[in-house]
């Protein structure tokens, strides 16, 4: 039986859950959770649950509407009219932070934000072999003897057979007890993503725009955790060329100059060449950047998504942060390809309030 306890800790969990979820689009556009970030979990900050209980005023101070009063008189204990108050002795709110995990979380997102479950390409239909220590057997070697089920099966056959002594307990098993732990080969279906984010770090760029930056990529990994076994990421930094760096360098690099993009787009292809064939892998690109590009560099850009990027991606999404030094040009320039390209998705980020609808716009094709 669910004990009474059991119930209630069930249910207080699905309250904290349910303010979660309330307030789940604050979560996303400000990022609150960000620097508390763990391997699987995640600490979010939730206002405390206020339990009702019976307040109990001062003895013989009467009740509601009772006695006199004057304009600005004070209604409790301690409010003084001019505002000169003391340090008081009562406690005051409090904040509770809560765990959850990153794959509860994504689910909260996609249920929020209604998006699509996506069908992976590429080795879905491919079963890997993976043998498991799950079952017992009355055979194999002693090295994989599973002592604590032989022994039991020792102890059963003398207590069925009458010759077991309470007082005198003496357990030999036989040959016949003996049990060996054996493998099970199952079979899984394989769904690997590759992700690679492009973000310009030219002198335009400022920590406001990678502050979006960051956040954004945060949802788009736990979403994209939710639908594969294995996913796989790299980073690509440019201003007037190109670098694969970390993940850490990625967030936190400053850099100055100007900007081409085509010089991140073709190291995004090398990268690709050398890590992840395209007909095993499900390949996503997300580019961040405020729309500045050099000259007639967008015709190469153009050149390389069309005839390169756009045939093998599942998707490739463009992200203008809004800045105050960049043009914005660039996303007018890709505008001229969504028609012929469906796995094109664009979207503007003028502010972090925006990045909600950023992401329904980047995950909500389902591809």
């Amino acid at each position: 039986m669910t004990r009474g306890i059991d119930r209630d800790l069930k249910r207080f969990n699905e309250i904290i859950r349910g303010k979660i979820r309330k307030d789940l689009k604050q979560y996303v556009n400000h990022g609150e959770m960000l620097g508390r970030k763990g391997r699987e979990m995640v600490s979010i900050p939730v206002p405390s649950i206020d339990i009702p209980h019976f307040v109990h005023g001062d003895k013989g101070s009467g009740g509601a509407a009772q006695g006199d009063g004057e304009v600005g008189q004070p209604l409790g204990p301690g409010q003084d009219p001019n505002g000169q108050g003391q340090a008081g002795g009562d406690p005051g709110s409090h904040v509770r932070e809560v765990e959850v995990s990153i794959a509860e979380l994504a689910d909260m997102l996609g249920e929020e934000l209604e998006l699509p479950r996506i069908e992976p390409k590429g080795q879905d239909s491919i079963a890997s072999r993976k043998d498991r220590y799950k079952t017992v057997s009355r055979h194999g070697p002693n090295s994989l003897r599973h002592f604590k089920r032989t022994y039991k099966e020792a102890l059963k056959r003398q207590v069925a057979s009458g010759i077991y002594n309470a007082s005198d307990p003496v357990i030999v098993p036989t040959k016949e007890d003996e049990r060996f732990r054996s493998w099970k080969t199952e079979y899984q279906p394989q769904a690997n993503a590759a992700i690679l984010y492009l973000m310009d770090v030219s002198g335009s760029m400022t920590d406001d725009q990678k502050t979006v930056v960051r956040a954004e990529s945060f949802w788009i990994d736990a979403w994209l955790q939710r639908q594969y076994d294995g996913v796989q990421r790299r980073y690509i930094v440019h201003d007037a060329v190109a670098h694969e760096v970390d993940e850490d360098t990625f967030y936190r690099v400053k850099e100055s100059g100007g900007t081409r993009i085509s010089s991140a787009y073709q190291k995004a292809i090398q990268v690709i060449t050398r890590d992840f064939p395209v007909a095993d892998w499900n390949l996503y690109i997300f580019q961040f950047s405020d729309g500045d590009n050099w000259g007639e560099d967008s015709k190469e850009c153009q050149r390389l998504l069309v005839e390169q990027l756009l045939p093998i991606c599942n998707l490739f999404c463009y992200g203008q942060v809004e800045s105050p030094y960049g043009s914005g040009d660039y996303l007018r320039e890709l505008q001229k390809l969504t028609d012929e390209h469906e796995n094109l998705v664009l979207s503007e980020i003028p502010n972090q309030e925006a990045i909600y609808e950023s992401i329904k716009t980047f995950l909500g094709k389902g591809r």
